[in-house]
């Protein structure tokens, strides 16, 4: 017997229900939760096939509509670790409910839009007001597991790691069919009737936030045994999150555009880097906790591993694209049908790695598959065969869904327990600074067409960065069997100065392969 509750505890550390149960985590909880995860993807892809038709009717050019996705991408960045701090700090639900009527007016301010400015500011607000739902429903998950007293499944796990990616990869083909019969202002009105069906299974269904950090800060003054509880665990920081949003505004201003360096950014971005950092080792409970950071190495690596791999993926997501077009001959239409198969792969190995109890395995399949698929790459051509030319989008399709749900399992099982929210935020940080980089590095690499030899370049640096992942990931020893963090369903509350490995129990006493 006690062999079986070793391994049912195993099962719950690793994300994997015992027996393939999902107690605690049925459809009134998950509903609105993926609802609202789909929202931010969904607009970020959903935008492509609009960007033409907007154009014409503001008479505006390429260079300004890039500003479109380029502002969701910024507002996304800073506000999906801010949600995450919120969520932890004020309530995930609280904090979800808020996002979805955010969303909603961004929806009705982007279809009524009278001018391109306001267009412009209705994707910052609703990369804002999207940016809540995923941090907020992993701070949710922990919070229900907790209260179950397990851990949350993999499997769980793995559905909005599905919903994000199925979203981005079908934004695209929605947004063409909304603009195509209702106009570009569609893709903006849309956002009304999701964001409403999400708020209404979230009022509905969403368990009410317990107590929070803020709630046992205030109870601490009330009962005098927290001086300057202002100050004190369970602030909010907000001048650490300003900080941090105008340092990496900064940041990827000088990112978006590599082909064309703007040096001067450099200085005020170490500057605001530096007042950062002199900020956040003074609060008493930081926005950004550095000594946290620098003592959990491996949620360090997590996150760059996470940003290099999507650096890799959004490289072809948009540069191969462009090559199969510009390079080899095929309409929009025929190079959108090739990359299906990246798309489904994608999708299925999200669904694979939600199902696997290790995280080490996917995440090394991974990188080794981003390696191949480099150089699979290197080998294509004007007069490449069709099916070396799908053969090259499965081989990334298969590493965008394994990271997305090895590296998620790794951000819940290596966070602190009280800042899941947050660490989930800064993991979709690490996720859109790859994206930024790498449509940067495209037009570095292409210039002004996509050619055989741009794409051979952007292969090298696949190649590369694969190789890295593959070191990175063996040396990371929190991924290995016995040494991944269990859920903290299982152990006691942690302290803010403590160390995942030092808080969690090993992951599982079975050996693998």
């Amino acid at each position: 017997m006690r062999a079986e509750g070793a391994a049912a505890d195993a099962a719950s550390a690793a994300g994997a229900a015992p027996g393939g149960g999902e107690r605690g985590f049925g459809a009134r909880l998950m509903t609105p939760l993926l609802l609202g995860s789909v929202l931010n993807p969904v607009n970020s892809t959903m935008i492509a096939t609009a960007l033409v038709a907007i154009a014409r009717d503001f008479r505006v050019g390429a260079a300004d509509t890039a500003w479109l996705i380029s502002a969701m991408y910024l507002a996304s960045a800073v506000a999906q670790p801010s949600m995450g701090r919120l969520a932890d700090r004020l309530g995930p639900r609280r904090v979800f409910v808020a996002g979805l009527v955010t969303v909603l007016g961004a929806g009705l301010l982007g279809a009524l839009a009278p001018t391109f400015t306001l267009l412009i500011v209705s994707r910052v607000v609703l990369g804002v007001g999207t940016s809540a739902a995923y941090p907020a429903a992993m701070a949710m998950l922990r919070t229900e597991a907790e209260r179950v007293g397990r851990g949350t499944p993999r499997a769980v796990l793995g559905r909005l790691s599905l919903a994000a990616l199925g979203s981005a990869a079908v934004g695209p083909a929605l947004g063409g069919l909304l603009a195509a019969t209702a106009g570009w202002r569609a893709v903006f009105a849309v956002n009304v009737p999701l964001a409403l069906v999400a708020l209404a299974c979230a009022l509905a269904w969403l368990p009410a936030d317990g107590r929070t950090a803020a709630d046992r800060t205030a109870h601490r003054a009330t009962a005098g045994t927290a001086a300057r509880a202002a100050d004190r665990p369970g602030s909010l920081d907000p001048l650490g999150i300003a900080l941090f949003a105008a340092t990496l505004t900064v940041a990827m201003f000088f990112l978006l555009d590599l082909a064309h360096p703007r040096w001067p950014l450099l200085a005020p971005a170490a500057a605001l880097a530096a007042v950062l950092t002199w900020w956040q080792l003074r609060h008493p409970e930081p926005f950004l906790d550095l000594r946290m950071l620098a003592r959990n190495g491996a949620l360090l690596l997590t996150y760059l591993r996470h940003g290099l791999t999507y650096l890799v993926i959004y490289c072809v997501l948009y540069g191969y694209s462009q090559w199969l077009e510009e390079g080899h001959g095929y309409s929009a239409f025929h190079a959108g049908l090739i990359m299906l198969p990246m798309s489904g792969a994608a999708a299925l190995c999200s669904l694979a790695g939600a199902r696997t109890k290790g995280i080490r395995a996917p995440l090394t399949a991974a990188a080794a598959c981003l390696a191949v698929g480099s150089g699979v790459c290197l080998l294509l051509g004007g007069g490449t065969p069709l099916a070396l030319l799908l053969l090259a989008g499965v081989l990334f399709g298969i590493p965008q869904g394994l990271a997305s749900t090895g590296n998620q399992a790794a951000v819940y099982a290596q966070a602190p327990a009280d800042g899941i929210g947050a660490a989930a935020g800064f993991q979709r940080t690490a996720q859109y600074l790859g994206a930024i980089t790498a449509s940067s590095l495209i037009g570095l690499l292409y210039g002004q067409r996509a050619t055989d030899a741009g794409l051979h370049e952007i292969a090298v640096v696949g190649l590369v960065l694969g190789g890295l992942l593959l070191v990175l990931t063996a040396a990371d020893r929190t991924l290995r069997p016995r040494t991944v963090p269990s859920s903290p369903a299982r152990t006691a509350a942690p302290s803010r100065t403590r160390t995942s490995s030092d808080r969690h129990r090993t992951e599982d006493s079975s050996p693998r392969p």
